[in-house]
């Protein structure tokens, strides 16, 4: 699913946002290793059935070497249910059903429609929000100083997938060190762009409806099929 600067930023978006939110505190998670830490996060996100949250996306540098501050409201809810709507500074949409994807920008009115791959292929970042993948299958961890910017105090974690992807080489996963609630993530794409995300507001598994999740595809825009894209 498209944002601007590239696809790879909502791919990392997502990456492991189903583990956002609060829950129960983890014990002496200020002296974990890097693979205990990512086990409990692991933990926690099984916990996570669905959830909501605002977020502030920025992203810097890429090919055209531009700077972008983006902000949204986050609904996730398993099996493969999201819908990213952001707000400002202008309206767009990636929406998940649980078997198609949606991408939709209202200033090119045009909507790319893409299918949700099987279990045995989510090897992309984008399904750890729909319920697929593991954090200590499917990436090698290691404890990091929290990035600039991230609350005073966080813990801060560099995953690095151990099949190679197209979008990104690592992604940065920065929690509160207390209850493991993920504060922010951080990813530099294949054109060198850095995105980071900011999360707040965070709700845990409210009753999300499926309805949430339905995208109806508005009158007099172009229908294009990811699979049919040059």
């Amino acid at each position: 699913m498209p944002l601007t600067g590239g696809s790879s930023r909502i791919a990392c978006a997502i990456a492991i946002g189903a583990a956002l939110g609060g829950g129960q505190p983890v014990a002496r998670a200020a002296d974990s290793t890097a693979s205990e830490l990512a086990s409990a996060l692991q933990r926690k996100y099984d916990g996570v059935k669905d959830f909501s949250a605002d977020f502030t996306h920025a992203y810097e540098g890429g090919v055209l070497r531009k700077q972008i501050i983006e902000r949204g409201r986050l609904l996730v809810k398993k099996p493969g249910k999201m819908r990213w709507d952001y707000s400002a500074p202008e309206p767009k949409q990636f929406v998940s059903d649980g078997v198609k994807t949606y991408s939709y920008l209202p200033q090119d009115k045009q909507v790319i429609v893409a299918t949700v791959p099987p279990d045995d292929q989510a090897t992309t970042p984008t399904l750890f929000l729909a319920g697929k993948g593991n954090l200590t299958r499917d990436f090698t961890p290691a404890l990091i100083d929290a990035p600039a910017g991230m609350p005073a105090g966080s813990r801060a974690l560099k995953f690095v997938p151990k099949a190679r992807q197209p979008d990104y080489d690592w992604l940065i996963l920065v929690v509160e060190p207390g209850s493991l609630a993920i504060r922010g993530l951080v990813t530099v794409d294949a054109q060198g762009g850095k995105s980071s995300f900011f999360f707040t507001n965070l709700k845990e598994n409210v009753g999300l409806a499926d309805k949430e999740f339905a995208f109806r595809i508005p009158r007099g825009v172009d229908v294009v099929s990811a699979s049919s894209r040059p």
